[in-house]
């Protein structure tokens, strides 16, 4: 029997572009979700615009938009939103990443849509948020990855306040706005009413502080950068083989003792400096040193094999192309391949969250920009062809 997708018959609007919009209807669209890209006449998603191409497609755009039905609605214009307003009376999500306040001039905020369709789950994804003093702020992936703390901490001491190599706010924000719509749609099946969901970027990068505003809270003390080191657990960092870099993760003593039998090192099990969690952290800039040396005596496959033999958690500094073409991953389903009508053939990752009875699935490479429109107006909304070039000439579409 085919496995039927925990989202499937739920139809999202996705009014967002760029990174955590996008990255959120994604996740939906995995889930078996109908996802319909709203996009602008002419130039779509603005990532649609960002180097580098294939085919005269952005890879960027392609990494976050599969699954998915692109429709074009020049917003501006009335017949537009008024297509977008019967859209949302045969939807279940409208999914939105303006900044505050620009819905409800286009007469399409929640107060609005839910008059239309009160069974609507409505996700707003923002920068700052829409209250608090700063509520309303614009806010991109760089601005809230500083104002959320996480680049404070990040970086060696020595060294300026590093962002991470990846856009984390936006994604951390488009994993959460899914998580919230998933959490709406299951509060509507029982009291059969929808509601808003609102996510602050900021809000959710300050939230993944955990334990570092743990320690500020309990301590008032100011945690720092410490570039691989971490504030509770050594050795828990990064350390130079002969060879390459590897990671090491002893977080408790059962572990460092196993760690010690791999590094034929039995001494420093009963080194008092480094019998307890609490003695290694108060020792680290004797153990680390000590640990570098070691560790540099042989290579790193050498000691993966060493410490794994042991039960240690160990792993290797991988490159970005050394995990594209992990053999693990592809046995995992987590590295995929599409054919794009104008891209060619396409790899992209998978679906990272394997539910076993209704799985999720990577079925469809990203749309053109308006691949879809006519066949959306046509099925959902009962248009005929010369209505629908009526309203391209308009200026609508």
């Amino acid at each position: 029997m085919p496995k039927t997708k925990p989202l499937a018959g739920i139809r999202v609007l996705d009014l967002t572009r760029v990174l955590a919009g996008p990255f959120c209807s994604m996740i939906l669209a995995d889930m078996g979700a109908e996802v319909i890209k709203i996009e602008e006449p002419g130039k779509g998603d603005d990532t649609r615009s960002w180097p580098p191409f294939v085919g005269g497609e952005a890879t960027y755009f392609m990494s976050v938009n599969r699954n998915k039905k692109s429709v074009t609605f020049n917003l501006k214009s009335p017949s537009a939103r008024k297509l977008l307003v019967a859209l949302v009376k045969k939807s279940d999500v409208v999914l939105e990443n303006f900044r505050p306040g620009t819905m409800e001039k286009l007469g399409l905020g929640y107060a609005t849509l839910s008059k239309v369709n009160p069974k609507l789950i409505y996700c707003a994804v923002s920068g700052f948020g829409e209250s608090g003093p700063e509520g309303g702020k614009a806010g991109y992936d760089l601005i809230i990855q500083g104002e959320s703390g996480l680049m404070d901490i990040t970086g060696f001491a020595d060294g300026p306040p590093l962002k991470m190599g990846t856009s984390i706010a936006d994604l951390v924000a488009g994993m959460s706005a899914a998580h919230g719509v998933t959490l709406a749609l299951l509060a509507r099946a029982k009291t059969k009413r929808g509601q808003k969901v609102e996510l602050g970027m900021l809000d959710a990068m300050a939230a993944l502080l955990t334990y570092q505003a743990g320690i500020y809270w309990g301590t008032g003390q100011k945690p720092g950068r410490r570039g691989n080191a971490h504030p509770s657990i050594v050795p828990y960092e990064v350390f130079k083989a002969a060879d390459a870099y590897l990671t090491l993760g002893v977080a408790n003593n059962s572990l460092w003792e196993r760690s010690c039998a791999a590094m034929e090192r039995p001494d420093l099990v009963k080194d008092e400096r480094f019998a307890t969690e609490a003695a290694r952290v108060e020792n680290r800039a004797t153990l680390v040193p000590l640990l570098n040396e070691i560790l540099g005596e042989r290579s790193a496959d050498e000691w993966m094999k060493r410490l794994e033999a042991q039960g240690v958690p160990a792993g290797r500094i991988r490159t970005v192309p050394e995990v594209c073409e992990s053999e693990h991953l592809k046995a995992r389903g987590m590295i995929q391949r599409l054919t794009h009508p104008k891209a060619g053939a396409i790899t992209v990752m998978g679906v990272p969250i394997r539910l076993h009875a209704t799985p999720g699935e990577v079925k469809t490479a990203p749309p053109t920009l308006g691949q879809h429109t006519d066949q959306v107006l046509r099925t959902l909304l009962k248009l005929k062809p010369a209505e629908i070039k009526a309203l391209r000439t308009e200026g609508a579409l």
